[in-house]
């Protein structure tokens, strides 16, 4: 059990390194850390092979400043539904110096990928220019039973994730151009978080919902 708990420990610290292309694996390996069993180890097995056979994969820090598409972003007034909603920026914040930077990030979930409880699984890679910063996988909470509710989850958590990177980049006094740049692949949440006059037929994804479309107002 130990050995086999020392082969995810090392794989995690793979990922910590920059090895984001194992992450979902090594994610679903870690939620038996505690009590592995000898298909756990087989499968760790099998995610050392896979960087031994592909060892020249390369994460690049690219540093020019991307460039997206108006059209993909809908503009709202939100005032109606969020009046007081704010970026969360403290007022001592250091004076920007340096070129702006532009973040962006991309997300998605697996609708019940986990085939022994059936929950989803979260995806969130975060960008400084075309520079991948953060990353992170994780199981989600609760059972959704349907893409969007899963999807809407991992919306919610990605909106937690780019507001602490952004609060870091200013702290750090770096300049930002514009909101941050938030690519989700599923239509029905694209459009439920950005169109005020959308409305939201599932109660248990309200707070995911909401959270969302505030920070949406917020900019």
């Amino acid at each position: 059990m130990n050995y086999c708990q020392g082969l995810i420990g090392v794989l995690r610290w793979i990922v910590e390194l920059g090895h984001i292309d194992i992450i979902v694996p090594v994610s679903l390996l870690s939620r038996y850390m505690v009590s592995p069993r000898e298909g756990h180890l087989q499968q760790a097995y099998h995610v050392f092979a896979c960087l031994k056979q592909f060892n020249r994969s390369k994460l690049i820090f690219d540093d020019p400043e991307p460039t997206f598409e108006g059209a993909y972003f809908h503009g709202c007034d939100w005032m109606e539904y969020y009046p007081v909603a704010c970026e969360p920026i403290p007022p001592n914040l250091p004076e920007p110096l340096g070129h702006a930077v532009t973040t962006a990030c991309y997300v998605d979930a697996d609708h019940a990928g986990c085939k022994v409880t059936r929950h989803s699984q979260t995806g969130i890679i975060l960008y400084v220019n075309k520079a991948p910063i953060t990353w992170y996988s994780k199981r989600q909470n609760t059972v959704e039973s349907a893409t969007f509710g899963s999807e809407f989850i991992a919306l919610k958590t990605a909106i937690d994730q780019t507001e602490a990177l952004r609060y870091k980049l200013c702290m750090f006094g770096i300049p930002l151009t514009g909101p941050m740049k938030v690519f989700c692949d599923n239509d029905a949440v694209v459009k439920n978080a950005t169109h005020s006059e959308s409305t939201l037929r599932r109660k248990h994804t309200s707070i995911a919902y909401h959270r969302c479309r505030e920070a949406q107002a917020a900019g």
